[in-house]
């Protein structure tokens, strides 16, 4: 069974370029465009891994973390943010993120994160 990955970003971009690469990795992926999306789809679904952007009008990545704290206690997260923000990012470790990224990053390294907190072997090439 394919694992369950959530992206949440405001840019439609990067949203639709995370999909393409996590679904050739075999990952089943779903999208949210802001806090109410994700959260919507956290009560509806489960997740085996989340990707969450730092900054998101409206409701920001530490609110929404929060929030899925709550529905699904146990879900690995890892932030995005452009912004390299060290203590937004230490605020999210504090609860529960697993990793973080700034943006752009290494898709390469990201792929191969996020196949090592699922427990899935990366594919090559």
């Amino acid at each position: 069974m394919a694992r369950r990955v959530l992206v949440v970003d405001d840019q439609f971009g990067i949203r639709i370029l995370l999909q393409e690469v996590l679904e050739r990795e075999g990952y089943h992926v779903e999208l949210a465009a802001n806090g109410k999306e994700a959260l919507d789809q956290l009560q509806k679904k489960s997740f085996d891994f989340v990707l969450l952007d730092m900054k998101i009008p409206g409701m920001d990545g530490l609110e929404i973390l929060k929030g899925l704290r709550q529905v699904q206690p146990h879900v690995k997260v890892a932030m995005m943010t452009a912004y390299g923000e060290l203590g937004f990012v230490k605020e999210a470790i504090a609860h529960g993120a697993v990793g973080h990224f700034t943006k752009p990053f290494d898709i390469d390294e990201l792929r191969r994160f996020i196949a090592s907190q699922v427990g899935v072997v990366p594919r090559v090439g």
